[in-house]
C-alpha cells in the first residue's frame, strides 16, 4: 500500500503526494483529471507526472507500463491545454482563418 506524505491545495483542488507511489495510484490521478476543469486537471497531471517520474529506477516496476502510462499522462497533458487553447481567442490567432482553430 502506498504511503502519503504531503497535502496541499492547488487552485482549489486538494492534492496528496504519494511518497511511496503506485503504478494503480499513478493511474487512479490520471484518472481524477479526467472529472477536473482545466486548471485542476493540469495540477493533478502534474503531481501524476512526477509520481510517474519516481518509479522510474524502482526494479520492481513493470517499466512498459510505466512507459505506457507516462505516455498516456503527456498526451492528457497535451488535450488539456490544447483545449483551453481550442477555447479561448487564442485559436483565432493562431489560425486566423478558423476561428475556432487551436
Amino acid at each position: 500500500m502506498a504511503a502519503t506524505g504531503l497535502h496541499f491545495n492547488t487552485r482549489g483542488v486538494e492534492q496528496t503526494i504519494v511518497t511511496d507511489p503506485t503504478l494503480d495510484t499513478v493511474e487512479q490521478r490520471l484518472e481524477e483529471a479526467n472529472e477536473r476543469e482545466t486548471e485542476d486537471a493540469v495540477a493533478t497531471l502534474e503531481t501524476a507526472r512526477k509520481e510517474i517520474a519516481t518509479l522510474e529506477s524502482d526494479p520492481d516496476i513493470d517499466e512498459s507500463r510505466r512507459e505506457a502510462i507516462a505516455d498516456r499522462i503527456d498526451q492528457r497533458l497535451r488535450e488539456v491545454t490544447d483545449r483551453d487553447a481550442y477555447d479561448s481567442d487564442l485559436g483565432a490567432a493562431m489560425n486566423p482563418e478558423d476561428e475556432d482553430a487551436p
